[in-house]
Order: structure tokens, then sequence, then C-alpha cells
């Protein structure tokens, strides 16, 4: 190993095991206050404001609900998320195509996690950067759209290797758009036997029921 290597690996072994650290603080903070947290995965427009606008609405009534909102710019996504619930912080991470731990701990000092039930993590939209990253949450949930095609298990395996939860949105556009779920399915079971795998459109409201009771079970049981 050259030297130029051996100094790269380094510096990738002490950012992972910085973040390692921020994750166990942040996981420590979400169980003496009982949060239940979500890290919401996705490339860009598959869906995750939307998923997290439509989650609110429907448990409001039962939960406290907070938001952290990860971009590469703007607050466009956190704006539309404030009409639903005053609990939300913007990240923008200046180019950075990922959230870290330390980003979070940072947002989490400007939420009162003594009166959050559920937090989401919508973290910024890239399916490969992320998945490296830590948070510290409960679980891990990708969200692929019918729109983006059926091969992403295939370019994008680890995603959904470590995903507890995958969600197939958009699939009022069955049958429109060049799809096919039986191989996106059958690629998903190949990569991931443990996961449960909802189909659901945003749009219509269909399945979001399967998702808001796995939410529900979850944080019920923090």
């Amino acid at each position: 190993m050259n030297t130029e290597e051996g100094m790269k690996i380094n510096i990738v072994q002490n950012v992972l095991a910085y973040n390692k650290e921020h994750a166990k603080v942040n996981r420590d903070l979400f169980k003496e206050n009982r949060v239940y947290v979500v890290n919401l995965l996705s490339s860009p427009g598959a869906g995750k404001t939307s998923l997290i606008i439509e989650t609110i609405k429907k448990l409001k009534d039962r939960y406290s609900i907070g938001v952290i909102e990860g971009d590469i710019a703007s607050t466009h996504d956190a704006e539309k998320i404030r009409r639903y619930t005053s609990q939300v912080v913007q990240i923008n991470t200046g180019g950075s195509c990922h959230l870290n731990a330390s980003m979070i701990n940072k947002a989490i000092e400007k939420l009162n996690l003594a009166k959050i039930d559920l937090l989401f993590i919508e973290n910024v939209g890239n399916l490969i950067c992320p998945v490296g990253f830590d948070l510290g949450e409960d679980s891990m949930a990708v969200i692929s759209s019918v729109s983006e095609g059926d091969d992403k298990p295939v370019k994008y395996p680890k995603v959904f290797i470590k995903s507890d939860l995958i969600l197939l949105n958009k699939i009022d556009m069955l049958g429109l758009a060049d799809f096919n779920k039986d191989f996106f399915t059958g690629k998903i079971r190949e990569l991931n036997t443990r996961a449960e795998v909802f189909e659901l459109s945003c749009i219509k409201g269909t399945g979001l029921s399967d998702w808001t009771d796995w939410i529900s079970a979850a944080a019920d049981n923090k």
C-alpha cells in the first residue's frame, strides 16, 4: 500500500469513527426521550416529503411528530412541512450528498425532544452516500417510485440491503411507466428477506395505512 492510499483509508476511518460517536449520543438522547426515529432515504423526487406530510395528517392526533429536513440547498420542503407541524428543523448541507450524525446532533438542539413521539429525518436525495452514515435512528426506510424505473435494487443494492422498510411509491403510475413490479420485488428479496415491503400512492392514499400501522406499532414499542 502506498502512502497516499494509506492516508485515504485513515481519513475514511476517522470520519466514520467520529460519526459513530455522534450517532451514539443521538441514539441515547432519543432513547432517553422515548422518541422513535426514522431515517428516510430515496433518490430525488421519489416522494419523501409527500409521504411525511401524509403521515403527519394521519397520525397527528395520536403522536407529536417532528421532522429534520435535509437538503443541499433551499428551505422549500421544510416550509411545506411546517404547515402541518411546528417541530421542523432544516439542514442545508451546502453541497454534501448526505446527512451525518453531527448535523443531526446540532439539529435536535433546536427541537423539544420531550414533546416529540415520532421523528422523521428526511435525508438528502441520494441512494449512495447516506447509507454509510448512522444518524442514531431506530429504523432506516428507503422509498423508490414507479416513475424511477424498476432497476434501483440492481443499481443501488446497499440501501435495499440495509433498510428495515422498503416503500414502493406512486403505484398509481403502474401501467403508465415502464416498470416491472415482479422484477423489482424479486430483486429486493434477493437482497433483503427481513424488510417489510409496502406499495403506496401518496396522491391516491393507497397503501398508506400499511405504512402508518407499521410506524405506529414501532413507535408504541419504543
